[in-house]
């Protein structure tokens, strides 16, 4: 194929709910510019983007899938995301290397929840939207109620550029309001036959016609001065209006299509190629510098690895895009992220499971390559004379977390370098391995996508896992002062061992005045401030070291010592083991002795002494409280907050987002395990929500009792 220069190269994101049609319409688009000579189904399992055989065994997208079509002399790289909401990343990395999103609605259900999720990223991230009503041939397929739905949630920028005369099984002709034609097919589908508006829909159509002009114009003062004077503009007037429309999002194209019987297919490469912006025409994309980067041929050799694939027979397909420069086969790069050298091997342009080799690919280009030594996604590379860095594709927080192990654990070892590989094809998977809760931790945006990676670990890897509930990272913390001392001595014959502490805790808060005294009882305990250490905890909150001890009871070279044995519980709470926070702790009395005492002996007596004194301190345990912000159906909302009263949550507040209510909520960590399951039975897959971590709260006095009372079982088995 022959090399196209970067104002004749549109990237493009095919995004819509799971079902809506996406890998269909990819077919006939493939199909229609002859990249494929047959079109293949999701039925048949041979279709060019749901090749993988997880894809194939669900018969739903899991991975963005990059392929392009060549149409009127442009290239349209297009990739085909999933529209599960659990895999959301494919989408937002798609939306970060695209300028343009398509989303297909399905004719039969208007916009949905996976609608709606898209339609927020390519709003937070400023990409322009065409929408492309699909599955016109369905029998409840209702137009006119969907273009209702639409302009309810969207607003009036939702600009109609094409209609059907009827929707249904007898679905084969459509108006185009833009070139004010009619468009039918024969029953088969492909070439379309292109003739006169019949006069019984000339009223509408000339109605939506304006209406198009007008919105049109509204985006160009030149234009909106002669539609004033004219009241029409040409046909290359309005495509230049609607492309200004398209870079400040303030219109949204409507168009129409039967993916499945390949109506409507090629109208729509044909606007894609004339009128969506260019890559040049949309803002530039920044560096980690904050450096605007020009997608210029003649700029330095920069190419951004955006994806990676990994394919049977093959290994990792690295997909990229050239941010500035153009790239060809045996230039030599350096990895900015990784200080490596890199030599490219061939490029290819993407179809799917297939790749066309090219001999160059120019600024704004999409392609991919195959067996480089050391590039992971995310990674940049350089030629000698740039230092480009890019990071400016961020991933949703995770919302469904399992703990993993090998079902045999000899498999341990290969299962852990199993998920750092997959984690490379989808950034969304989270493998944590937790020293606090003792367990391997997957984190994934729902169940579905921790199911399809233990389908993948299973039948791919040939590792057997199984799933646990994963432990919650509780706190333990002190409300009040309390005194302990401990004596710990041994006597075995020779040497032996003799540490005796006498320490203080107390709640430290930031900014607390250091201490003068402390009164227990009748007895006064004054505070003489030898040293003291402020350690940040790494899990939060802070350890607070004083050393008051006067007189040479514990001589100096052994605080070391304490403060080990004191970290030690620090890090295996006495209520719960979990990690202890906010404590400030004052050693202020002692004994030790010329022959037997040691590190150890005095690491040994700070450690009971110090869980003793927590004992009697007045202790809590704190557990990790979320921010929640769940997209519901008003009709679902009753069940929803009585959903989330059950699971102690605090409402914080209800609002109206683009025909959805959104509820903000504050819930323990606790009560969110198994709630993505719960959310999408109770409204039938039609909400969503996001979490972020709040803060740590003090857990119920009857709840703390029962967590204490197990974890004391557990010590005891």
């Amino acid at each position: 194929m022959r090399v196209y220069e970067t104002n004749e190269i549109k990237n493009i994101a095919l995004l819509g709910s799971a079902g809506s049609g996406k890998t269909t319409l990819a077919e006939s688009m493939l199909f229609g510019s002859g990249i494929i000579k047959r079109r293949g189904t999701v039925e048949a399992k041979n279709t060019v983007s749901d090749y993988f055989p997880v894809e194939q065994e669900y018969g739903y997208s899991v991975f963005p899938t990059v392929f392009h079509v060549e149409w009127n002399n442009k290239k349209l790289n297009i990739i085909d995301c999933p529209g599960s909401d659990d895999f959301i990343g494919g989408a937002i990395t798609a939306l970060n290397v695209t300028d343009q999103a398509v989303i297909l609605i399905n004719g039969q259900y208007g916009p949905e929840v996976g609608t709606q999720n898209h339609f927020r990223y390519t709003e937070k991230l400023g990409k322009p939207v065409i929408f492309l009503i699909n599955q016109l041939d369905s029998d409840k397929c209702d137009f006119d109620n969907v273009i209702s739905s639409m302009k309810l949630i969207y607003g009036s920028k939702c600009i109609q550029i094409q209609y059907p005369i009827k929707t249904g099984e007898g679905f084969d002709a459509l108006i185009d309001v833009l070139l004010m034609k009619k468009y039918s097919w024969p029953a088969e589908g492909g070439m379309p036959v292109i003739e006169d508006i019949p006069e019984e829909e000339k009223d509408k159509a000339m109605e939506l016609h304006k209406a198009l002009v007008e919105a049109a114009a509204e985006n160009d003062e030149g234009l909106m001065e002669k539609f004033f004077e004219e009241e029409t503009l040409t046909e290359d007037e309005m495509r230049e209006g609607i492309r200004k429309g398209l870079v400040t999002r303030s219109i949204f194209p409507v168009f129409c299509v039967c993916a499945g019987k390949d109506m409507g297919v090629r109208r729509l490469m044909e606007f894609l190629g004339n009128v969506v912006p260019f890559v040049s025409d949309m803002p530039k994309v920044h560096d980690t510098r904050g450096e605007a980067i020009t997608p210029d041929v003649n700029g330095p050799e920069s190419v951004y690895f955006f994806k990676t694939g990994m394919e049977p027979h093959i290994g990792e397909v690295s997909y990229f895009k050239v941010m500035s420069g153009s790239i060809k086969p045996g230039d030599d790069l350096t990895n900015a992220d990784r200080g490596s050298r890199e030599r490219i091997g061939q490029i290819y342009a993407c179809a799917g499971a297939n790749r066309i080799p090219v001999d160059k690919l120019e600024a704004g280009d999409i392609g991919c390559t195959v067996k480089l030594k050391d590039v992971k996604t995310g990674n940049t590379l350089d030629d000698k004379d740039c230092e480009y860095r890019f990071d400016f594709i961020k991933y949703p927080n995770p919302k469904y977390s399992r703990a993993i192990k090998a079902v045999n654990s000899a498999d341990t070892e290969k299962l852990m370098s199993a998920l750092l590989k997959m984690r490379q094809e989808d950034p969304t998977w989270i493998v944590e391995q937790s020293k606090e809760l003792r367990q391997t931790i997957v984190r994934g945006q729902g169940e579905f996508h921790l199911r399809t990676l233990k389908w993948r670990l299973e039948n791919n890897e040939k590792i057997p896992v199984k799933y646990e509930a994963p432990r919650i990272p509780y706190r333990e913390t002190i409300t009040k002062m309390a005194r302990a001392d401990y004596r710990h001595k041994k006597q075995s014959g020779g040497a032996g061992q003799f540490g005796e502490v006498h320490l203080i805790v107390e709640p430290y808060a930031e900014g607390m005045p250091d201490p003068v005294s402390y009164k227990f009882g009748n007895q006064e305990f004054k505070v003489n401030i030898k040293s003291r250490e402020d350690i940040d905890l790494e899990w939060g909150g802070k350890l607070v070291f004083i050393n008051s001890v006067v007189g040479g009871a514990i001589d100096a070279r052994f605080m070391p010592a304490i403060l080990k044995g004191i970290m030690e519980r620090m890090e295996h709470g006495p209520l719960t083991g979990s990690y202890a926070r906010d404590v400030r702790v004052v050693v202020y009395d002692g004994k030790m002795h010329p022959v037997d005492s040691n590190e150890l002996s005095f690491m040994l007596a700070a450690r009971h002494a110090f869980s003793m004194a927590f004992r009697e301190a007045g202790p809590k345990i704190l557990e990790p409280i979320y921010d929640l912000e769940v997209y519901v159906p008003s009709d679902y909302m009753g069940d929803v907050m009585s959903d989330l009263q059950g699971r102690r949550a605090l409402i914080m507040g209800m609002d109206t987002e683009a025909g959805y209510q959104k509820l903000q909520a504050k819930i323990p960590l606790k009560e969110l395990g198994n709630y993505c399951i719960s959310l999408s039975s109770l409204t039938g897959g039609r909400a969503s929500f996001t979490t972020k971590f709040a803060s740590y709260e003090l857990v119920p006095n009857d709840l703390q009792q029962t967590l204490i009372a197990e974890h004391k079982d557990e010590d005891e088995e």
